[in-house]
């Protein structure tokens, strides 16, 4: 049971957001709408949370179609995260105007998150509000929205993950009548390449994770490939590849929120 203590913290510092659950060991889950967003979020708070301490903050995108109570549901988040290496702040955004959406996390959703999340967050928690204390990870479409906005956003987020995401932009969503030119902009490959000596000043590490295919936009070796880009251009990259899909979205999570943590 969260504590009254971070309740009365949380009420204060997150005006419209409600507590919806707490984890095992006391991290508390609150749900409302961040600053000019369509679709309700989440924010996770650690056990004992306190605004006397600075916490590393780590923004999960979800899959399409989809909606950021994914992670509560199926990759026992809360386990995880009440029991991290390191106390952590999670904010879960929504992309899309509904949980039918299915296109990318670009265009609006892109600039909800860079423009408005991150800077409400290090303004109303007591968060690590450095390139080296933030986090941006996701799920399948929510895994190539965290490498296209992170490398577009050089020196934002310090750590950049995929979780059994993909690497090509898709002609859906805001990129659905995107010209040659816009979709080299969003193509994570060709990102590497021209934001190489950015990022390499920002120090910003990698984590590339898959398993057993998921769609055909996400083989196994495409993850496989773009870790090998990375090491080629001289970027920090951690590959894991699991071979079942028992637990497989959990196994993920899991690991690359330790590393990420482990290391921030």
């Amino acid at each position: 049971m969260a504590s009254l203590a971070a309740l009365v913290a949380a009420a204060a510092l997150l005006p419209g957001f409600a507590p919806v659950g707490s984890g095992p060991a006391g991290g508390l889950v609150l749900t409302g709408r961040f600053p000019g967003t369509v679709r309700p979020g989440y924010v996770y708070l650690p056990p004992s949370f306190s605004t006397a301490r600075r916490y590393p903050v780590v923004y999960l995108l979800h899959g399409m179609p989809g909606a950021p109570s994914e992670y509560l549901d199926g990759t026992r988040l809360l386990e995880v995260a009440d029991r991290a290496p390191r106390p952590f702040v999670a904010v879960l955004p929504a992309a899309g105007p509904s949980v039918h959406y299915d296109g990318e996390w670009a265009g609006t959703w892109e600039s909800d998150l860079v423009e408005r999340i991150v800077p409400w967050i290090d303004r109303r928690l007591p968060t690590d509000a450095t390139p080296a204390g933030r986090v941006i990870a996701g799920l399948s479409a929510g895994g190539y929205g965290a490498v296209d906005i992170g490398l577009r956003h050089p020196g934002v987020f310090g750590t950049i993950e995929s979780w059994g995401g993909y690497f090509t932009p898709l002609r859906d969503g805001p990129l659905e009548r995107a010209g040659s030119a816009e979709l080299a902009a969003h193509d994570p490959t060709l990102l590497v390449r021209t934001k190489r000596a950015a990022l390499a000043r920002a120090r910003t590490r990698f984590f590339v994770s898959t398993g057993p295919p998921h769609s055909r936009w996400a083989p196994p070796a495409a993850t496989i490939r773009y870790a090998r880009e990375l090491r080629e251009a001289g970027l920090r990259c951690v590959l894991r590849v699991y071979s079942s899909r028992a637990g497989e979205w959990s196994r993920q999570l899991a690991d690359g929120l330790r590393w990420a943590l482990q290391r921030a």
